[in-house]
């Protein structure tokens, strides 16, 4: 995502550079068609008027286009990620209300057609039974990841335990998930974001780690919340931009992090695991409980 900013920026930069080079040479244009005139040579003054309209009309359009345009990336990059948490609690509900639904139907006729069925099929419908539920069971883990729906009801620690659950419960890693403080008052955007980093590392982990233990700490400091992820994996060598290097999952969290003024730090080596270390400013502690009440 931060490549396709870039990219845009780059064109964005091309077209200015054009304008630009366009309303010199018009300005170079008209100048020295005004020595010509007042030099005594043969020159229509229209020709003039003409020069000097379009001159005024392109300078009008790099002075309005410049504010039309004056979004910066990390505002682009929190547009973004709008749209992309937007589409995938649109998906989620589709995966929950409609092919969820149309799963439990079909497991609903099966199961009054087994009860009908002679004992020799009797197998095949079990079988097609078990099928059916550990579709519709996926589906459900599916939508869940979409679309967090606990985090408003029962709160970041809350969620993160359920999802480490959830996604660690066929794997050998040994897990814990540290907190010790009253994280009361966090706002959505934040322990979205902070649930989006934890999901993304948990499927790296998965994927590339063959790590073994795995430490997740929710902390509060004076600086605000820090969330460390950290595995005693194969490790990796940290590229300095992300997404240039194809670490499309690392550019993820970073852009998370910069869109709610956070930081994002990333330690690993070659054998010796993975550390990530994100820092969300957190409000004041009288702003907190004063709006604590109204959360709960």
């Amino acid at each position: 995502m931060l490549l396709r900013l870039k990219i845009l920026l780059r064109c964005r930069s091309r077209a200015t550079l054009l304008r630009w080079a366009t309303a010199l040479l018009c300005v170079a244009s008209l100048s020295a068609n005004l020595l010509l005139f007042l030099g005594g040579q043969a020159l229509p003054v229209s020709l003039v008027l003409l020069q000097l309209a379009a001159t005024l009309g392109v300078g009008w359009h790099l002075t309005h286009g410049a504010r039309s345009i004056s979004l910066r990336p990390a505002e682009l990059a929190d547009r973004m990620l709008k749209v992309q948490e937007s589409e995938r609690q649109h998906l989620s509900r589709e995966l929950h209300d409609d092919i969820g639904q149309l799963l439990t139907a079909a497991k609903l006729q099966l199961e009054w057609m087994q009860r009908r069925l002679p004992n020799d099929l009797q197998a095949h419908c079990g079988s097609l039974r078990s099928t059916l539920e550990d579709t519709l069971s996926k589906v459900r883990d599916v939508s869940a990841i979409l679309n967090p729906r606990q985090l408003a009801s029962l709160g970041l620690e809350a969620s993160l335990r359920a999802h480490l659950v959830r996604t660690l419960a066929s794997s050998d890693i040994h897990w814990s998930l540290e907190c010790h403080q009253r994280l009361g008052g966090i706002s959505e955007d934040v322990a979205m974001a902070a649930f989006r980093i934890t999901q993304e590392a948990l499927t790296n982990i998965l994927r590339h780690a063959k790590a073994r233990n795995l430490i997740v700490r929710l902390q509060r400091s004076p600086a605000g919340l820090l969330l460390s992820i950290e595995d005693d994996g194969q490790g990796f060598i940290p590229a300095v931009n992300p997404a240039e290097a194809g670490q499309r999952g690392m550019a993820g969290m970073q852009e998370r992090a910069t869109a709610l003024q956070g930081s994002l730090d990333i330690t690993s080596q070659l054998g010796l695991g993975t550390r990530i270390e994100v820092l969300f400013p957190w409000p004041p502690r009288t702003h907190e409980r004063a709006r604590t009440p109204a959360s709960q």
